[in-house]
């Protein structure tokens, strides 16, 4: 019986499935389209792992007060450990004079988080991400998956070519029940005469 053994173990060792999630969660949170392809089984592993680093960042933009620096550092540093740090040995390999090598993506990672999507997802009490099935793989029949951050750039756009094709349906059924009304009143003043 597998009691209390809840995740994917994904045919990896702890450390290399702990290295593999943060790569994912790094590459979801750092994409421009909000979104990355991987198969199935990883994406369910990356969903609550990535949902709870984004319930950090929300939690830290939703502070308040006087001691909201020190909890926002607080939750930062906590968040910091979904990714991977990208800081080691930096100040070692820079000597004076020399520019310094670029900060990793993890760095990035974590600033895009709680700047920007802890301010999208403020007042979204859960479910950041979507898993969308894409099929199989042809090279071996893995199932591939899409998994993405809800309310991005294609979602806003989505939505808002619905409204103006509600609103321009809307339009023509009131315009066609106007000339509807409009013969029938024709009609009866005709009879009328």
């Amino acid at each position: 019986m597998r009691h209390l053994k809840a995740h994917r173990k994904l045919g990896r060792t702890t450390e290399h499935r702990i290295s593999m999630l943060r790569n994912l969660a790094t590459s979801l949170i750092n994409s421009r389209e909000d979104r990355i392809v991987t198969t199935l089984p990883k994406a369910k592993e990356l969903r609550p792992y990535v949902e709870r680093a984004i319930t950090l960042s929300r939690r830290a933009a939703a502070l308040e007060g006087d001691r909201a620096e020190v909890m926002s550092v607080h939750l930062r540093r906590q968040a910091a450990s979904f990714f991977h740090a990208g800081n080691y040995r930096r100040a070692i390999t820079t000597r004076r004079g020399q520019t310094p090598p670029p900060r990793t993506a993890g760095v990035a990672a974590l600033t895009r988080l709680f700047d920007e999507l802890g301010e999208r997802f403020k007042d979204r009490p859960g479910g950041y991400t979507r898993i969308i099935k894409m099929g199989r793989r042809s090279g071996d029949g893995a199932e591939l998956a899409i998994i993405e951050l809800v309310d991005n750039a294609r979602d806003k756009e989505a939505k808002t070519t619905a409204r103006k094709r509600a609103a321009k349906g809307s339009s023509k059924k009131k315009s066609a029940e106007t000339k509807a009304e409009s013969a029938t009143k024709d009609k009866e003043e005709g009879a009328g005469e």
